[in-house]
């Protein structure tokens, strides 16, 4: 038996599984926590949307690691949800307003669910035309996108709430920051991966005689409750905002692909065009579905690969079990509101390392892609440029029509587009004229044959390479 397919003990089985949870937690929690803040809403709401995203994550990695039909990797991949859509949503529930924003985010992501489905086995044959230098671009576009948001928590929040600005909120900030780095230098192994945890936990525990902690989620979440399906009202189809998720779907498959080739070297089992089609089409399958239970996109947890790595424990069924236990927190909406417990200057602070951690793994990315060619440096700078214009300034395109609004307003799918057009005019348009003339070659001349090899030794070089999703 190989042993990617091993069954271990019953209590191997469950604290190594509980292992992989601890590993990607905080990356399940902190986007439901940004959506939920960035529509408003109540301590209540933000405590069901937590445990929607947890019990969602959890069948999301129980179909990619047990598998149906020919839906699931079939390997030790943890599924849970993904970064990449955070700023986007936050973008249509700026647009539409808090009344509106999740219906109308849950209807994009149903479709770009079914996209990611159907496209599947398409995908994994034009998986060239995302090379690494398109990948590290709007990685690092994400952790930039996002740090604006982790500033903001730091001095409170919002300017209306109390306090904002004060030195006491930029100070809890700054603890928790501190506090999550000590861990992560002094301590090791599974308690390492513990750090951004520990970090929350006692940022948390400052606040509370600092008055910026409130135990009234608490009182008010109820212990067990089975998932209501849409909760928030049923999926609303806006054209501009299910043209944003399908962006971000194309990004997050481009993730997920990567993902399964680094796992696939690290168990000794190759992620085949058949592993990865049946991969994809279970992070499709279960985006589509997420919704129905008030949640969100599913993408690839890259810091449980590490673990993988880390722990020499290549079973799916130990990630599997993690899907287990993901689902039972999921299903204790009282294990949520904790989680809400944790004030937004101490998000802030955490915040600062985890959206830093995406930047940094772009920037990884990019540093293997072959930045010494010209056309790369000029990819990678114009798209940078043109996904910071709504962060740098976020009113930039009001006067557009709505469409280009929604879609431009986040510096992630602006970004996308642009590194994935200009991919095409450096190393596609014209390659094989220029290749028949011979007045190109290398890595980044963009000819037929050294596109299609640089972009296969991008993805190969790219497998080993954490991607998006931070922990």
């Amino acid at each position: 038996m190989h042993p990617v397919d091993e069954v271990l003990p019953p209590v191997k089985l469950f604290s190594t599984g509980l292992q992989h949870v601890a590993a990607m937690y905080a990356g399940v929690v902190a986007p439901p926590l940004i959506v939920g803040a960035g529509v408003g809403l109540s301590a209540a709401d933000l405590a069901l949307l937590i445990s929607a995203s947890l019990f969602t994550a959890g069948l999301a990695t129980l179909l990619q690691t047990l598998g149906v039909w020919k839906i699931g990797a079939r390997l030790p991949f943890v599924n849970g949800v993904s970064f990449a859509g955070v700023a986007p949503m936050i973008a249509i529930a700026n647009e539409h307003g808090p009344k509106d924003a999740l219906p109308v985010i849950f209807g994009a992501v149903i479709v770009a669910g079914a996209l990611c489905f159907l496209a599947a086995p398409y995908f994994c044959k034009l998986i060239r035309f995302f090379p690494p230098v398109v990948q590290g671009t709007v990685i690092t576009l994400i952790g930039v996108s996002l740090l604006p948001v982790a500033v903001n928590w730091a001095r409170g929040g919002s300017p209306g709430a109390p306090g904002y600005g004060s030195m006491r909120a930029i100070g809890l900030a700054a603890i928790t920051l501190v506090a999550v780095v000590l861990c992560n230098r002094l301590l090791r192994g599974f308690w390492q991966q513990l750090s951004l945890l520990i970090g929350l936990a006692f940022g948390t525990l400052i606040a509370f005689p600092l008055g910026l902690a409130d135990f009234g989620a608490v009182r008010d979440a109820k212990v067990f409750a089975l998932p209501s399906p849409f909760h928030f009202g049923g999926p609303a189809f806006d054209v501009a905002a299910i043209v944003s998720m399908c962006i971000v779907m194309v990004v997050s498959m481009t993730e997920s692909t990567a993902d399964m080739l680094a796992l696939g070297k690290i168990v000794e089992r190759e992620a085949d065009e058949t592993t990865l089609a049946a991969g994809l089409r279970a992070d499709g399958l279960a985006t589509a579905i997420s919704p129905v239970f008030n949640g969100f996109a599913a993408s690839a947890f890259a810091q449980n690969i590490g673990l993988v790595a880390l722990t020499k424990i290549r079973s799916r069924f130990v990630v599997a079990a993690g899907g287990g236990i993901l689902i039972l927190l999921g299903l204790f909406p009282v294990l949520g509101s904790v989680v809400s417990l944790v004030p937004q200057p101490v998000l802030g602070g955490a915040g600062i390392v985890l959206f830093g951690t995406v930047a940094a793994s772009g920037i990884r990315t990019l540093a293997e892609a072959g930045m010494e060619s010209s056309a790369n440096t000029i990819l990678v700078s114009v798209s940078l440029g043109v996904g910071i214009i709504p962060i740098a300034v976020p009113n930039f395109y009001d006067s557009f029509p709505e469409a280009v609004r929604t879609l431009m307003h986040s510096g992630i799918s602006a970004g996308c587009v642009m590194a994935v057009l200009l991919n095409l005019l450096f190393h596609h348009v014209g390659a094989a004229r220029r290749a028949g003339s011979g007045s190109a070659s290398g890595p980044g001349s963009g000819s037929a044959a050294g596109s299609a090899a640089g972009s296969r030794s991008g993805q190969a070089s790219d497998a080993t390479v954490p991607t998006a999703t931070p922990s």
